[in-house]
């Protein structure tokens, strides 16, 4: 599950595969008295406070990024069964993590208000879809097609600010949209069929990122994540009965090392989005989307490495036009902070100078 914090549009490059970050995360560091943009002595802790947001970042985009491994060694366990297993013991290390903050009243705030339920329970039901496509995508040896998913998952955000926000694209984005499509063709024909499994999860991932924002702002990381669980583990528990009952389950049936690394799932699940939590709390979020790309470069070497999959001459062509388009909005990206940074440094001078 992955950000959310404000943006410009939908169409900026800010997602992860668990965004549910409050949009006052996103602040940058602060002094050691608590007022921000300080210089001379202040100017320590913020650099500290950058350098801690960037180790939290790679830990947290590190840990996504090397999931296909962990999925890897909790086989023969099935997609469903893992991403079932993960819901649950997700659901009991929220709840535990809640005692410990003493946040329960903010959780049942968070039940209670059906403008913050509604868009949750919808999130929750796009993050299941992908969650079960990108594990079933490493279990089935896949794991190339899954990496590219994520790659695509920026120029998705992209479509989704033209078509569901009306936003005006800026030329390099047309331009990276337009490779887009290319390099769909051109992994279209290697695959010999449409990459559905990259395709599903970039949208699945693009659609969960774009209800998150418009919730985002009222609800903190753990909330977030505890009331998704919530919806997701009825589901999960009944799918759990089922193959226990079935002789499908292996969670009680491959020794005690199996079992408990499939009840650590909860927390591999968790920890990776208070370290994403942590950085977009001390970083802008031009860092943090050039970050992102981190997760799914380590998910293509992993297949390339350790899965050995195969990647043929033309598939190679396609992940290059693909990173040919990431290339062209990372530029965008740069391009248009600069300029906006340039933009607000003029308007408090001026505001200084009447």
């Amino acid at each position: 599950m992955r950000n959310i914090a404000p943006m410009n549009g939908v169409g900026d490059i800010v997602s992860t595969p668990e965004q549910i970050i409050p949009s006052s995360s996103t602040t940058t560091s602060t002094t050691a008295g608590g007022k921000g943009g300080g210089t001379g002595n202040a100017g320590k802790p913020v650099r500290s406070e950058s350098t801690a947001g960037v180790l939290f970042g790679i830990g947290a985009y590190g840990l996504w990024g090397l999931l296909p491994l962990y999925f890897f060694i909790l086989m023969p366990a099935s997609a469903v069964e893992i991403v079932a297993n993960r819901v649950v013991w997700s659901l009991i290390f929220c709840a535990l993590l809640i005692t410990i903050t003493r946040a329960w009243r903010v959780f049942g705030a968070a039940v209670k208000d059906r403008s913050v339920f509604g868009p949750l329970a919808l999130a929750a039901g796009l993050i299941a879809i992908n969650w079960l496509t990108y594990t079933f995508g490493v279990t089935t040896g896949h794991a190339v097609e899954t990496s590219l998913g994520y790659f695509i998952n920026p120029l998705v955000s992209v479509l989704l600010g033209v078509f569901v926000l009306k936003e005006k694209l800026r030329p390099l984005q047309w331009a990276a949209v337009g490779i887009g499509f290319v390099a769909v063709g051109v992994l279209t024909f290697s695959y010999g069929q449409l990459p559905w499994i990259a395709l599903i999860l970039a949208f699945s991932f693009g659609l969960y990122g774009f209800v998150k924002k418009r919730v985002g702002p009222k609800v903190d990381a753990l909330t977030s994540l505890s009331v998704e669980t919530v919806v997701l583990a009825p589901f999960a528990a009944i799918t759990m009965v089922v193959l226990g009952v079935s002789g499908a389950a292996t969670l009680t049936t491959h020794g005690a090392g199996h079992f408990w690394l499939l009840v650590a799932s909860g927390v591999i699940t968790a920890v990776p989005l208070l370290f994403f939590g942590a950085s977009a709390r001390r970083l802008p979020m031009t860092t943090i989307g050039l970050l992102q790309y981190f997760a799914p470069v380590l998910q293509f070497i992993v297949a390339l490495t350790v899965f050995n999959e195969t990647m043929t001459t033309a598939r190679w062509i396609g992940f290059c036009v693909v990173w040919l388009a990431l290339v062209l909005l990372t530029i965008d990206m740069l391009r248009t902070t600069r300029k906006n940074s340039v933009l607000k440094k003029k308007a408090r001078l001026e505001a200084s100078h009447p």
